[in-house]
């Protein structure tokens, strides 16, 4: 039986830690501030590959690869973007290795580099000095390009899937002839992460751009996707960049537009990472362990027959086994991103069903179909629906017959209630601070700056500011929130601020974040 699951209330840093390990997710590595994706985790980041790669093929991206080695000169000549990523990078100074007595290695001093390289924290700067042999003119562009890869940022306080020192991700850098088609990109390619998030990962999300002191270095500006998680904290769970003329001109990458002028091209970048599995997790899953979206789902479906004996056996996994065809025959569409639903038939006989139904509720299976003997005697099956457990989301008796299409429509059922249950509880944790007192009693601190609050006490706090950096920064030191974004759907109406008095364009949303 799987070990027991510390519950939210309890300690909720612990209980993800839980979760993660028992639904077979990840494992720390024992290279210090890495991690180990395991099959589990990692089948759920490829349905997340899948899923984004076709929206962005849809919206006219392409794939291609850049090299994980970046030369230091290359960061440097962008001066935003050396001085936002300087403390986070990996560099490599020597390209050997020499033996010595008793096998002990050692760097060759005779080896170092002409020039360091740095492991890519990021790609805009290897990729825009590639892009100035590729675009000579305007009929070279749009250039849509995204690569999947990994990344290093020398995080020093790690947490899996959150905050790695290597992530997996994917990166679009796009080159534009105007500044009007990079912009729409830009606001693009959000929404195309929105869409994503909400109705692939069932994960309701704010969108709007970043204040100036939160967005990305060498960035115009950012737009963001901020999703609530169940502790009330924010995850910023995507990124897209207007980059503006930067790179361009700090790589001279130029164009001759349509007038015969040389121009510099017009820049965006954005993107995605294995961050969004610690997203899905602190969104829907509960004591029990993992809960995932069926269209995230390694496993969609497994089936256990029951029966003490092989006598018994024999009918309830024959049973079994014409039910996973037919799911498996059903039209591919694109709910399932138009692969056959992923059925498995547990035959662990040995285990009693208790143990078997709490080892795929851990892993957060979304349904479970038992077939036992009593069953195959009224041509029957019992249903269980991993977002309800017990026996709120238990259906007996349901035919054998129509199983298939039953289990097809509880998954789409599945899918919305999961979105529309997170929507309800981040919309039910979204308030508005119209004072001082307020905000300080939304965002309370004990000495030593941590929290006294029950596990999902924090909420998203809207709020007057008045624009200034100086004013984010002091109520980020002084209540350890931040301006997440200025939501594109959030209310517009000028007012004062709540921390100055001076004149504020609109509310922003304050929250503590990981």
């Amino acid at each position: 039986m799987a070990e027991v699951i510390t519950p939210r209330a309890q300690d909720y840093p612990q209980w993800y830690l839980d979760v993660v390990k028992q639904a077979g997710l990840a494992d720390n590595s024992d290279v210090r501030g890495c991690m180990v994706i395991k099959p589990n985790g990692y089948a759920i980041w490829e349905k997340m590959q899948r899923g984004l790669d076709r929206l962005f093929k849809e919206t006219g991206h392409v794939n291609a690869y850049f090299p994980l080695f970046i030369p230091l000169s290359y960061l440097a000549r962008e001066e935003e973007m050396a001085e936002g990523f300087a403390k986070e990078c990996a560099v490599v100074t020597h390209y050997r290795l020499k033996a010595e007595k008793g096998g002990r290695l050692e760097v060759d001093p005779e080896a170092r580099l002409e020039e360091p390289l740095v492991v890519r924290p990021t790609s805009e700067t290897i990729i825009w000095h590639t892009y100035k042999k590729w675009i000579q003119s305007y009929r070279d562009l749009p250039l849509l390009i995204n690569q999947w890869a990994n990344v290093v940022r020398w995080e020093m306080r790690t947490r899996l899937f959150l905050r790695t020192a290597e992530f997996l991700w994917q990166e679009g850098h796009t080159a534009h002839a105007t500044q009007k088609e990079a912009e729409e990109e830009a606001h693009r390619m959000v929404r195309v992460y929105q869409k994503f998030a909400e109705e692939y990962m069932a994960m309701p999300v704010l969108v709007g751009p970043k204040t100036e002191g939160q967005k990305f270095p060498g960035a115009v500006y950012t737009l963001c996707i901020e999703a609530m998680m169940q502790d009330g904290k924010a995850l910023q769970a995507g990124t897209s960049h207007f980059l503006g003329q930067n790179f361009a001109k700090a790589f001279d990458v130029t164009f001759t537009n349509e007038q015969n002028q040389q121009e510099y091209a017009w820049a965006t970048s954005w993107g995605v990472s294995t961050r969004l599995i610690g997203g899905l997790i602190m969104t829907h899953s509960d004591d029990q362990g993992l809960v995932v979206p069926p269209r995230l789902a390694p496993i969609h479906v497994v089936i256990c027959p029951l029966g003490r004996n092989e006598e018994e056996r024999r009918p309830c996994r024959e049973a079994a086994e014409r039910l996973a065809r037919a799911l498996r025959d059903r039209p591919r569409d694109e709910f399932y991103g138009y692969e056959p639903l992923a059925v498995h038939i547990d035959t662990m006989y040995d285990k009693q069903i208790g143990y078997r139904a709490a080892e795929y509720e851990v892993r957060g299976v979304p349904v479970r179909v038992e077939i036992g003997p009593k069953d195959i005697e009224k041509g029957a099956c019992v249903l269980a629906r991993r977002d309800r457990p017990g026996k709120e989301g238990k259906q007996m008796g349901v035919p054998l017959e129509g199983a298939a299409d039953q289990i097809d429509h509880l998954l789409r059922d599945i899918q919305k209630s999961l979105y529309e249950r997170a929507k309800q509880y981040r919309d039910a944790r979204t308030v508005t601070a119209r004072s001082l007192d307020e905000f300080r009693d939304l965002f309370p601190l004990r000495s030593g700056d941590s929290e006294e609050l029950p596990w999902n006490a924090l909420k998203f706090v809207y709020a007057h500011w008045d624009g200034t950096r100086e004013t984010e920064e002091w109520v980020q030191k002084e209540f350890k929130a931040t301006i997440r974004c200025l939501p594109f759907d959030g209310p517009q109406e000028p007012g004062r601020c709540i921390f100055t008095g001076k004149p504020s364009a609109r509310p922003v949303v304050f929250a503590r974040a990981y």
